[in-house]
């Protein structure tokens, strides 16, 4: 008796503290829509089946059914099915306020997106700053929706400045943000646009929420994007990431042929790189790092001036002389592609923004990536770029989420581009097994911050 005793109390106490771990509390009784507000547009919210059912309305903006009570850190979990392929979302941490724009739904969104691009479980800041977190960076999250007319589940997990979304499942986006830390959850109806049509419907049901004990779900190799100035999340940590600018000073980094970091042109200004204004030439002022890379992934973040040029270089060899001017590298073009002449000039758009200069143009307009001039920053606003090499010698420029280059370093191609280029002179280009990393100075003023890297193996 007394060892039934014992196992009995064991059971109990384990069981007790799990519920205490996870004490889920749901949000939609299955039978009205008590505890829920609409907002904005006048689409329509219903139960049926123990299911709240939203329905495309026509002439109307976004619509949103929102939770009375605001959330701040939270687990949410929920199941959704699209009856037709229409957009919508999970909006969460968002508000509502008279002072901004007359009370507009804004925040953050889990997307609902069963069009070919696939952006399910992506992050958007509704009515704000627009795209956070464009998941083609991340292919196994794009895969997680499953199509319509099967329900999937829907988890997203707020806890401090980390924002976390899966799909049955799947990790399917990461962000690090702070912009808002509490506001409420809403289901959205999307207006109609495109192929949308009146009556399209999306069902929710089992929506439950934790606020208290949160437990993240383990790191994993969901790659992060992070907003905030100069730092490192715990899952980039886990990947492998380091800071290759510190945020207060240029420790790691040395004028390009020296030894020293140059005399004018560069400072730490509120935790960015700022490189001041000159006579808008290739000056020889570049900076590089004091390590040399091979394999890796780059990731910065750089906002140009209005006609501003610059550059981010890697591979760069020392050795090779450039007369005074920039150091010699393969160089993910920092361009302001309107003012600035050398947008036109090379081949075929070889030295706009985020082309591999001289070298490969970028595909801002592609029927495939959807990459556009939309998703390029406004001058004075910061891009994320992100250059990839694998140990393959397959190279990625990154512009804002999308992949607008992809080359192998070392082949034919990649040579006879080279023996066509500006550096056909310098023999062995881009095709060191190792090389440093440079920003450039071009005379213009433009600054980066954010600058981080792993090695890959």
């Amino acid at each position: 008796m007394k060892k039934i005793l014992v196992v009995m109390l064991t059971v109990g106490v384990f069981s007790y503290t799990q519920a205490q771990k996870e004490q889920w509390k749901s949000l939609f009784n299955g039978k009205d829509l008590k505890g829920w507000v609409q907002r904005g547009g006048k689409a329509t919210y219903v139960v049926e089946n123990g299911e709240i059912v939203g329905t495309t309305v026509k002439d109307t903006p976004n619509s949103f059914l929102c939770t009375e009570k605001d959330y701040g850190d939270f687990i949410l979990e929920l199941d959704l099915k699209l009856d037709d392929e229409m957009n919508g979302g999970v909006q969460f941490r968002s508000l509502s306020k008279p002072d901004y724009q007359n009370g507009r739904v804004h925040g953050y969104q889990m997307e609902v997106d069963p069009s070919p691009r696939a952006w399910s479980g992506a992050i958007y800041d509704e009515g704000r700053r627009d795209w956070l977190y464009i998941p083609n960076i991340n292919p196994e999250g794009k895969k997680a929706f499953k199509p319509i007319g099967q329900w999937n589940k829907y988890r997203i997990e707020a806890i401090g400045s980390t924002i976390r979304t899966f799909i049955n499942g799947v990790p399917t986006a990461h962000l690090i943000d702070d912009m808002t830390d509490k506001g409420f959850i809403a289901l959205q109806v999307h207006s109609i646009y495109g192929p949308m049509k009146e009556g399209m419907k999306i069902r929710w049901k089992n929506i439950r929420i934790q606020t208290e004990n949160l437990k993240p779900s383990p790191l994993d190799n969901c790659p992060v994007v992070n907003l905030l100035l100069n730092n490192l999340s715990e899952q980039e940590k886990a990947q492998g990431f380091k800071m290759l600018f510190n945020g207060k000073d240029f420790t790691g980094w040395r004028a390009v042929h020296g030894t020293e970091m140059p005399k004018q042109h560069w400072a730490v200004v509120d935790g960015t790189i700022n490189v001041s204004p000159s006579d808008g030439s290739e000056t020889g002022n570049d900076i590089v790092t004091n390590e040399q890379f091979g394999a890796f992934e780059l990731v910065f973040e750089f906002k140009l001036t209005e006609g501003a040029n610059s550059g981010v270089k890697y591979f760069v060899n020392e050795a090779f002389d450039s007369n005074g001017k920039s150091g010699i590298g393969l160089e993910f073009q920092v361009l302001d592609d309107e003012k600035h002449p050398d947008a036109k000039m090379g081949a075929v758009g070889n030295r706009t923004l985020a082309s591999l200069y001289d070298l490969i143009p970028s595909y801002k307009i592609d029927k495939d990536l959807k990459m556009d001039r939309r998703f390029i920053k406004k001058i004075g606003d910061w891009n994320q770029g992100r250059v990839i090499v694998f140990p393959n010698n397959i190279v990625q420029h990154w512009l804002n989420g999308f992949k607008v280059v992809e080359y192998e370093r070392k082949s034919n191609v990649f040579n006879a581009l080279v023996a066509r280029s500006k550096y056909k002179d310098y023999n062995g280009f881009g095709a060191g097994d190792k090389g440093n990393i440079l920003l450039q100075d071009h005379g213009n003023n433009v600054s980066f911050r954010n600058i981080k890297i792993r090695e890959l193996k």
